[in-house]
């Protein structure tokens, strides 16, 4: 039967039904998988030492030849095998206990690499040069060197999986089938960035024959990751850029009394980002854009001006939230932003009661409803809209990349506009947003004043606790975060929202005004909670992440946050973010006692900077891109070999690459393998 990339993994010499179960744990169950399962590091056991020179302690590789074997039972449970090997310049013995059936292996005359540490402690005792447990591999024509001697690939294992075993299974699986590895990128880029052919690169990630083979081949493959990802996320665009979409007129009088109606002016980076959004609803080709901007930039006003120019043109506007506090919050927004134009504005949660929604979806339907503001409820099955144009949604990473897409199907071809405050470092945004055009308001507003933040430790509780009370005496409000709901057997030493909240408003706030939300508390109560907050009914808001994103209390000025080594960077700037929205300075107040420099180097970065982007780009670089949004990524978890951090200048090349190809009309026609390629990517969404 011809061989396949395809095959099962188990017809691997080697391999067998037991093993491809265990390697199935890994995700490894075709050859392919297996020759895509690349090292995580290695060990350059390459060079080869004399053991005459070589000090105690030192770690070395000896090409040797078996002088003796000797067996020594030692007592009830423990036997030691020692074998005597020489290179002609001295001896090494090699010891093992309890691994007497090894003395099989070796036999005296036979050829081999071992490497190891030569004891200090057997040296000491013995006066003798002792390798305790080395790695060792037999010279001779039958099977090449996998375990020593080279540079060594190091593997990540599951239960039932031995460095040695696999290492051998993977050199089976390049010899049957490395001759299968068919080119995939054009030779044009090959040459252009002199990189390795595929099957070159996939035995240099495996084994290779030194340091700049395995560079080479890393950054082949990483270029290859990145640029399959941008072909797809590219030809999504043009696919959405090519649909006849709306082609909205400006409306210059709405515009002028929206503008006219604010207290505010609007910064320099608003207006750019205003005027990109414009240029691209007036233009025929449907806006699919991502605007980034940092918390209190003033994201809300732009998509208020755009969702606006929807509906002066008679189209119906769309509003998703992430969440049912953060849509009722927006509501209340759009209703006074735009309180001098006479639009029905309208709110749709999971929680609104059956007999009105039926009349809230009737009146979308027939387009009474001008704009409609909620959470994922809007993109319900059997909800239908009256000609939507525009079509906003906010913190678009809790919702997937699946729902982006499934939005191309609302209406006749909206316009999207994506915002997110979780500022995003530019490679991740190329790499998950590349589908989308890009905004970024990279300006605060004048005269807003930097939130300060301290790291204190959890001996100054009572000093921080005196400082909140004068601030409440003064007229302000403040949230306390805490990292659980309820006190947890598990994670004794955290502390949790229910039991402070207890502990607060019968102890040192008991003549204060508290409060406690998280998220098991019902939508109608956490509503009526946070409607008392924001009219200043109470001064302590005990919270748990519900609060992080986007809750607007001008009045909250001070953010104290309970064990704050719990958080990442960019969770902790989010939710910094929920104060500093007024005239009063604000301050963040992290409590913690970290466990490890890393925890409080982040806590450090924290009280330094509050700089959105900045913090972003720290939090990429100690968490990694598959945590940094705590959910599933397409893109992020498909890179076996690209870094994020290390790898920006090659993603920026992969980008223009592949907007070199996508740019040619039927480009599929002159790169069959790599729209082959991309169709697989599209399978997986």
């Amino acid at each position: 039967m011809k061989q396949k990339l395809s095959d099962e993994v188990q017809f691997i010499k080697g391999v067998g039904p037991r093993w491809a179960e265990r390697l199935s744990k890994l995700g490894i169950k075709t050859v392919r998988d297996l020759l895509y399962y690349f090292p995580r590091e290695y060990e350059d056991r390459s060079q080869i030492s004399q053991i005459k020179y070589t000090a105690v302690g030192e770690q070395a590789n000896f090409k040797v030849e078996v002088l003796k074997t000797e067996y020594q039972k030692i007592r009830y449970n423990l036997d030691l095998l020692r074998v005597t090997f020489s290179d002609g310049t001295d001896v090494v013995n090699g010891i093992w206990y309890n691994q007497s059936y090894l003395s099989e292996q070796f036999e005296k005359g036979d050829q081999y690499i071992i490497s190891g540490k030569i004891s200090e402690k057997n040296w000491r005792k013995y006066k003798r040069k002792e390798i305790n447990n080395p790695v060792y591999e037999k010279l001779d024509s039958d099977a090449s060197v996998l375990n020593t001697g080279r540079i060594v690939p190091i593997y990540s294992l599951t239960e039932g999986i031995t460095q040695r075993r696999l290492r051998r299974v993977i050199a089976n699986a390049l010899k049957s089938h490395a001759a299968l590895i068919e080119e995939q990128l054009p030779g044009s880029i090959l040459k252009k960035y002199n990189f390795p052919d595929l099957k070159t690169s996939i035995l240099g990630m495996h084994y290779p024959k030194n340091e700049k083979h395995q560079k080479f081949s890393r950054r082949r493959l990483a270029f290859e990751e990145f640029f399959y990802l941008q072909l797809y996320a590219l030809e999504e665009k043009k696919k959405y850029n090519e649909l006849q979409g709306i082609q909205h007129q400006f409306k210059a009088e709405e515009n002028k009394k929206f503008l006219s109606e604010l207290d505010f002016e609007l910064t320099d980076a608003q207006k750019r980002v205003n005027l990109e959004i414009r240029r691209d609803m007036e233009s025929k080709k449907t806006m699919s854009r991502l605007l980034q901007g940092d918390v209190g930039s003033g994201k809300t006003v732009v998509a208020a001006l755009a969702l606006l120019q929807t509906i002066a043109n008679g189209f119906q506007g769309i509003f998703m939230a992430p969440t049912e506090i953060l849509a009722e919050q927006h509501f209340l927004n759009f209703k006074e932003l735009l309180s001098d134009f006479n639009y029905n504005i309208i709110l749709l949660t999971g929680s609104v009661k059956t007999a009105a929604r039926k009349k809230i979806e009737a009146d979308i339907e027939t387009g009474k409803t001008d704009l409609i503001i909620g959470t994922h409820a809007l993109f319900q099955e059997g909800l239908s809209y009256n000609n939507p144009g525009l079509i906003v949604i906010d913190e678009q990473h809790r919702f997937g990349v699946e729902q982006r897409h499934s939005l191309k199907e609302k209406g006749d071809s909206p316009d999207l506009l994506i915002m997110t405050a979780t500022p995003i470092p530019r490679s991740m945004a190329m790499l998950i947003y590349g589908d989308l055009d890009l905004s970024v308001i990279d300006e605060m507003p004048p005269g807003r004043k930097e939130i300060a933040t301290f790291w204190r430790r959890e001996n100054r509780r009572q000093q921080i606790y005196s400082f909140l009370k004068e601030k409440i005496a003064a007229g302000r409000q403040a949230y306390i975060v805490c990292p659980l709901i309820e006190e947890s057997e598990e994670m004794p030493g955290l502390v949790s929202a229910e039991e402070l909240f207890n502990d607060l408003k019968s102890g040192f706030f008991k003549e204060q005004k508290l409060a406690l939300i998280h998220s098991s508390i019902a939508a109608a109560e956490k509503k009526e909670i946070m409607e008392s907050f924001r009219e200043g009914k109470i001064d302590i808001l005990v919270a748990t992440t519900v609060i992080e994103v986007g809750v607007d209390v001008s009045n909250a000025s001070i953010m104290i946050i309970e064990n704050a080594e719990r958080f990442g960077l960019a969770q902790l700037h989010q939710l910094r973010g929920r104060v500093g929205r007024g005239r009063h300075q604000s301050y963040c107040i992290l409590i913690s006692d970290p466990p490890g420099e890393d925890a409080a180097y982040r806590l450090e970065i924290m009280c330094k900077s509050n700089n959105g982007f900045l913090i972003a780009e720290e939090d990429l670089k100690m968490r990694g891109p598959g945590e940094f949004f705590g959910t599933r990524q397409h893109g992020i978890d498909d890179l076996k070999v690209a870094s994020l951090t290390e790898d920006q200048e090659l993603l920026v090349k992969a980008r223009e690459e592949a907007q070199l190809i996508v740019k040619a009309d039927n480009w599929q026609q002159h790169y069959k393998k790599l729209a082959e390629n991309i169709s697989e990517i599209e399978l997986k969404i």
